[in-house]
């Protein structure tokens, strides 16, 4: 069994392709659907068993994939980093900055280290990603830039670190997509909603056991996103079909963001998910939810 991309098999062929935070939850499914797709793919992230655990399912699965060791937060790392993915491969092609984190945590009980923590890796790591690969790379050759943010419209209660976080990186996203189009780079944005990934194992019991079973109730769709949801959206805008696509976002919740709470949400089961990553594992949180 192997992906089952709706992209045809050879589109990213011959390209190199950076994927931060790849070794797990939707960063760990982009890296397979691109590889899928014939990119070589350099996984980026701070855990060196996680990279090698997805470089090894890649290679397993017939794909192509390296891994580099960085906290996207250090700025010499980085630019480092990048520079000897250039030096392996030779070119970058395309960059997910999709590496982050948050937790749950109401506004008065948030420390300035705790905010700090979080806007360094939403929104500070995404940047000096960007930047060293369009100044090394893509400001000469260029090239298309997705940036993964998040559901934050209307504020983001209960994570007001991330919300932020996000929502400066869809205007990075903006700015940037203004400022480089002079040299060919595309610059583009994915806002997953509420999605079935590994990351929300890392939250305190409490929070899957109270919030998460109420999440599919406010989502049109009655269902929560799986990754493959999410990684398809960006194999599309890193493609030449999104040629004429710069500074966009695009909201993959199921119609989340668009729920006024105040429209009835009957139950249905007529928006299947597509079920295109043979290596899929489902988050504990959410099992038989």
């Amino acid at each position: 069994m192997s992906y089952r991309s709706v992209f045809r098999a050879d589109l990213f062929a011959g390209q190199t392709h950076i994927v931060t935070g790849g070794g797990s939850g939707i960063g760990r499914c982009t890296a397979h659907e691109l590889a899928a797709l014939g990119a070589h793919v350099v996984l980026v992230g701070r855990s060196v068993e996680k990279l090698e655990a997805t470089a090894a399912e890649i290679r397993a699965d017939g794909g192509s994939a390296s891994f580099v060791s960085v906290d996207i937060r250090d700025e010499p790392a980085v630019q480092a980093a990048v520079a000897q993915v250039l030096a392996e491969r030779g070119a970058i092609h395309g960059l997910v900055n999709n590496a982050g984190g948050q937790y749950p945590s109401p506004l008065r009980f948030l420390s300035k280290k705790g905010w700090e923590a979080v806007v360094a890796n939403n929104l500070t790591g995404g940047f000096l990603f960007a930047r060293e690969v369009f100044n090394q790379y893509m400001a000469e050759h260029g090239g298309a830039i997705v940036n993964i943010i998040a559901d934050m419209w209307r504020g983001m209660p209960g994570m007001a670190h991330s919300g932020a976080a996000r929502a400066g990186m869809l205007n990075f996203t903006e700015t940037a997509a203004v400022e480089w189009a002079h040299a060919g780079v595309r610059v583009n944005a994915v806002a997953p909603g509420f999605i079935a990934s590994s990351g929300m194992d890392r939250y305190d019991p409490s929070f899957a056991e109270t919030v998460i079973p109420m999440m599919s109730a406010t989502i049109p769709a009655r269902r929560m996103g799986d990754e493959d949801e999410i990684s398809g959206a960006i194999a599309f805008l890193l493609s030449p079909a999104a040629s004429y696509t710069s500074g966009a976002c695009i909201c993959i919740d199921g119609g989340s963001s668009l729920n006024t709470k105040l429209f009835p949400l009957p139950d249905h089961d007529r928006m299947p998910p597509q079920g295109a990553f043979h290596r899929a594992v489902r988050p504990k949180a959410v099992k038989g939810k």
